[in-house]
């Protein structure tokens, strides 16, 4: 079980849904993770929302005109996801084992993007393998970006990963830091408890 299901019961999505549409309509900008994957590679690029949640990244990026694919496990998240915008594919899958030729939505992703502390919120133990997993959808040159907190003021649960953990998942999924920035608006990362990495895939 992912620390995400022991914290949420997998039940949460309208009421993650209601949250955001509150902070929304409190004027604040909830866009910073797709602006910074839209700084990052073209519109028209095949876009990768990994831990998607209720979609808000990938519904945000397909409007800048990005091919997106959503993937998530909590079916309560994709519900929200699919009513939003039900154009798109919403794929039920954990990312410890995600193949995209198996679940039919081909890999060669440009960017995948990992926002919503989805790393510090994997089971325990399967951190190595879903960094492999996302590496493997991306195409020869493209981005794993991630953003996640490093201590109980950016946490919902204690710390789970540190950045140098991130770093060496990330060396042996042949990913190698290009960026590590404080926020998504791309202040520069000096040191914190949050930072949003941005990895290519070096393979050939």
């Amino acid at each position: 079980m992912s620390r995400w299901e022991e914290l949420t019961g997998g039940t949460s999505g309208e009421d993650y849904a209601a949250r955001f549409a509150a902070l929304a309509g409190s004027g604040k900008d909830m866009h910073g993770e797709a602006g910074l994957c839209a700084a990052l590679v073209p519109a028209g690029a095949r876009v990768l929302d990994a831990g998607c949640g209720t979609g808000r990244v990938a519904i945000r990026l397909a409007e800048l005109g990005y091919d997106c694919v959503g993937v998530d496990l909590d079916a309560s998240m994709l519900a929200v996801a699919r009513r939003q915008a039900p154009e798109l594919p919403w794929v039920q899958a954990d990312l410890a084992t995600f193949d995209p030729a198996e679940l039919q939505v081909g890999a060669g992703f440009d960017l995948v993007v990992a926002a919503g502390n989805i790393f510090p919120l994997l089971a325990a133990g399967t951190e190595a393998k879903v960094v492999a997993r996302l590496a493997a959808a991306l195409r020869p040159g493209g981005l794993l970006v991630a953003g996640f907190g490093l201590d109980e003021a950016h946490l919902p649960v204690s710390p789970t990963i540190t950045l140098p953990e991130y770093d060496a998942y990330c060396a042996a999924a042949h990913l190698t830091l290009v960026n590590r920035f404080a926020t998504w608006d791309a202040h520069p990362y000096e040191g914190g408890g949050y930072a949003v990495s941005v990895h290519r895939v070096q393979r050939d």
